[in-house]
């Protein structure tokens, strides 16, 4: 079973992400990196597939590394229908739903299309995702909105959060099972999530308009200006849509949704770059400190991690919000390849049976 490779893909919003692992261990990482330049003449998501595809075969057969002797790939899972937390084989009826987007739009819904695809060029090869962005462990109190045409939905990058909090738990000799935690992702979306022990119980739909805005995504608008915006001619609702998901945040206020090119403007000297930069950090903070109240003061530990969590000028801001609350821990980047990467052998080794997708 050491012998097994796994190749695991990750598609994120900015970025596409490749391991290749052999039994346990990693043998090959690369972060690609695309630019809102490079990203703008698609119109879905799914326009992307043959890009992205291309984009990871190339850095494989760059790399030198032999994909007929891959057996299990594992994709980042997308909007499909929420479920619970697991690996689940792709099948006819995930690649429906993902193909046709009908839940949302997110470069996540790449990770098990282009799994599928290359496992079916592969003799023997099978394509699972795991910890999908639909991971619904919410309570029924925190979906509600204020109005029945609204509802609240678990959207968030499980994968990552659930990786991280368990890697605290073990640093701290404790079954995640047993502690509450507030795990605040930052990347290209910032979802923040309520961890008791050992279910998500409130996160903020960090894909459509929920919580603090991101480098290219909008967070939570005020309501009454949103249904003005709507209604005043001037945008079609694709326009709208990409406003929310793809040109807000940062790109829609500076331009960009690189973070670090942000940063190293505020190094510079550039102002408007320093105040928008605050205000992310301001919005993360408030939203841990609202998130505490659902776990009634109890919190274990903050723990931090994506992109942006490299980004130390930030995470002080934050800090000087919320050190109050609970010890701070700080996870830069992303445990989210190996966790693919460990859930694919997990299969592969019959410890773990994937679930069926419905």
């Amino acid at each position: 079973m050491e012998n097994q490779r796994i190749l695991a893909i990750n598609p994120g919003s900015t970025s596409t992400k490749i391991a290749v692992y052999q039994g346990s261990k990693s043998i090959f990482l690369k972060n690609i990196k695309h630019s809102a330049e490079d990203l703008k003449s698609f119109k879905s998501v799914v326009d992307q597939f043959s890009f992205r595809k291309k984009i990871i075969l190339k850095e494989l057969k760059d790399a030198e590394i032999r994909i007929d002797l891959i057996t299990a790939i594992v994709g980042r899972g997308g909007l499909v229908k929420p479920i619970e937390s697991g690996v689940y084989e792709v099948n006819e009826a995930m690649l429906k739903d993902l193909h046709e987007s009908k839940l949302g739009e997110h470069a996540s819904n790449l990770g098990g299309l282009i799994a599928h695809d290359i496992a079916q060029s592969l003799e023997g090869a099978r394509a699972f995702i795991a910890d999908p962005v639909v991971v619904d462990e919410m309570e029924d109190v925190a979906r509600y909105t204020g109005h029945p045409e609204f509802v609240r939905h678990s959207i968030f990058h499980a994968l990552n959060q659930k990786a991280i909090a368990i890697k605290y738990a073990k640093s701290v000799d404790k079954p995640y099972e047993e502690l509450n935690l507030i795990v605040a992702h930052l990347g290209g979306g910032i979802s923040v999530g309520a961890h008791r022990k050992g279910r998500v119980i409130d996160v903020n739909n960090a894909l459509d308009g929920d919580g603090p805005f991101s480098p290219e995504r909008v967070g939570t608008l005020p309501c009454g200006q949103v249904a003005q915006l709507c209604f005043s001619k001037k945008y079609t609702h694709e326009q709208v849509k990409k406003m929310i998901n793809g040109e807000g945040g940062y790109v829609s206020y500076l331009g960009t949704n690189d973070g670090y090119e942000v940063e190293m403007k505020i190094k510079a000297g550039d102002e408007e770059s320093k105040k928008i930069h605050d205000a992310v950090g301001y919005q993360i903070g408030k939203e841990i400190g609202s998130l505490s109240t659902v776990l009634k003061g109890e919190v274990d530990a903050i723990l931090f991690t994506g992109g942006m969590a490299y980004d130390k000028s930030l995470i002080d801001y934050i800090k000087e919000m919320v050190d109050f609350i609970a010890p701070i821990m700080v996870y830069p980047g992303e445990d989210e390849m190996e966790a693919l990467a460990m859930n694919g052998y997990s299969v592969m080794k019959g410890e773990v049976e994937p679930k069926i997708y419905k």
